[in-house]
């Protein structure tokens, strides 16, 4: 039985040790959505401890001989998570910093080397605390993130009207007794990945125009339109100025079930004349890599969308598997990427007029379509003004969505009607479950009818719809 774990006790033994302690030349911190970052800049590496108390909620950082250098920590402002910071001394010599939260939160510390941007740091990040338990092994983790992700999509769903206690004539239909037309087909989702973002503003314009904002500003606005149409549904992986790791946005769109991606950008070039709009989808290499890292990992990593795992696949079916959902997903990038360069056309030269492959990271997804969209050349000063104007982005946003409506209405499984039934095409992230949920009827009648034998259900299949006659056809 799968166990509930708790973490408002955490990371009370997580102590690290480095060589040396290290003074405090900077801080600060960051937000984003699913956590907050307290970042520290040392002269030399440091030796920490990291712990929580509660009642209030806090989380408490020790560094060993940093008491001198305290005053950058005193000078961080609440933000996020994080709604106030003091500071102490503690044993003569180590600095106390203090973070007092706003909720149960996951604390994570580590330490990271110089790189060309920065020296020494100390990393704290904040992750909102889900269960509470002393267990905070990385499979713990990730097993308490997918219980609130199933209690997040329970507390969305409709509950059973007209129920009441002991009184069983007065209690609801049961799901098959539904009529067969009152469902409500799945919609279409759109990943939209605004590029860049929070201490990576992309690229620069000559007026110091930054790329994070403009694309965002893109986003949003194909985010809406796509909202607004009828069996569509937009989510935005970063909806802020804040920093998202290019897998991450990979891991976002799968857990949004996304049967789309489009990542927005824009692009630069040492010629400054440069100009006009590009479409990338993934390169041969690019998804030769992702294809051994999902064999090398299979092992830990979530099936394809449709359902399908490949923890128990030789490597030879494994393989012949991922060959076959990326296949699918690189032709179907390019049918997209057409039409997206299609519709650009229409506001202007394009830089390229075919679609590009690149091996772009955020590309990589073997079973949801990717495209990467250059809207223009931020380094020309004249699409920098344009990029800057509202009516302009409107316009970008129209030609895109205009572009995944001709993919949706041409490559989207549809609900159809045959032999007097409805026959309902399994489309990609949908579940045996989800499926007799979304009609109103019972698990084991749509197996039956079906003849399957399990829950694994392949992209594309047709199912019939038990108890659903012609007259569905007029919802």
């Amino acid at each position: 039985m799968r166990q509930y774990i708790v973490f408002a006790v955490l990371w009370l033994a997580a102590t690290t040790a480095c060589a040396a302690a290290g003074q405090i030349q900077d801080a600060r911190i960051w937000d984003a959505p699913e956590r907050t970052r307290v970042v520290f800049d040392l002269d030399g590496p440091a030796e920490y401890n990291l712990f929580t108390l509660s009642e209030p909620e806090r989380v408490v950082i020790d560094i060993a001989d940093a008491a001198s250098s305290r005053a950058p920590a005193e000078r961080l402002q609440g933000m996020g998570f994080v709604q106030q910071v003091r500071t102490g001394i503690r044993e003569g010599r180590n600095l106390r910093v203090v973070l007092e939260v706003n909720r149960s939160v996951q604390p994570k510390a580590f330490v990271l080397t110089p790189n060309d941007e920065y020296g020494h740091r100390l990393v704290v990040d904040l992750e909102a605390g889900i269960f509470s338990a002393p267990d905070q092994s990385e499979t713990a983790r990730h097993e308490a993130e997918s219980m609130a992700v199933a209690a997040a999509e329970a507390a969305t769903a409709t509950p059973e009207a007209g129920k009441t206690r002991d009184k069983p004539a007065a209690s609801p239909p049961t799901p098959a007794a539904r009529p067969s037309y009152s469902y409500t087909p799945r919609k279409f989702v759109v990943a939209v990945d605004a590029g860049h973002g929070g201490k990576d503003p992309g690229a620069i314009g000559p007026r110091g125009t930054y790329e994070k904002n403009v694309v965002l500003n893109i986003s949003r606005r194909l985010a809406r339109l796509i909202d607004e149409q009828p069996g569509m549904s937009a989510v935005l992986i970063r909806d802020g100025d804040y920093f998202v790791g290019l897998r991450e946005r990979i891991e976002k769109a799968r857990a949004a079930k996304a049967d789309l991606f489009i990542s927005i950008h824009a692009d630069a070039a040492r010629n400054h004349r440069a100009s006009g709009s590009s479409v990338y989808v993934l390169s041969e290499n690019g998804a030769s890599s992702e294809h051994a890292r999902w064999l090398a990992r299979r092992e830990n990593e979530a099936g394809l969308m449709g359902g399908v795992t490949l923890k128990d696949k030789d490597d030879v079916l494994a393989s012949f598997m991922l060959d076959l959902s990326q296949g699918a997903s690189i032709e179907a990038s390019f049918d997209v990427g057409n039409r997206l360069l299609s519709k650009l056309r229409n506001l202007g030269d394009v830089h390229k007029s075919e679609v590009q492959q690149a091996g772009f990271l955020v590309l990589k997804s073997p079973d949801i379509p990717s495209v990467l969209v250059e809207t223009a050349f931020i380094s020309n000063a004249a699409e920098e003004r344009r990029l800057l104007n509202g009516r302009h982005q409107d316009r970008l946003a129209r030609a895109l969505l205009e572009g995944i409506q001709g993919y949706v209405a041409s490559y989207r499984p549809a609900t159809s009607v045959a032999s007097n039934a409805v026959i309902h095409q399994v489309s990609a992230g949908e579940t045996l479950s989800e499926i007799a949920e979304q009609y109103g009827v019972s698990l084991s009648s749509l197996r039956r009818l079906n003849k399957l034998n399990g829950d694994r259900i392949r992209v594309g299949a047709k199912l019939e719809i038990p108890g659903s006659t012609l007259a569905a056809s007029g919802s």
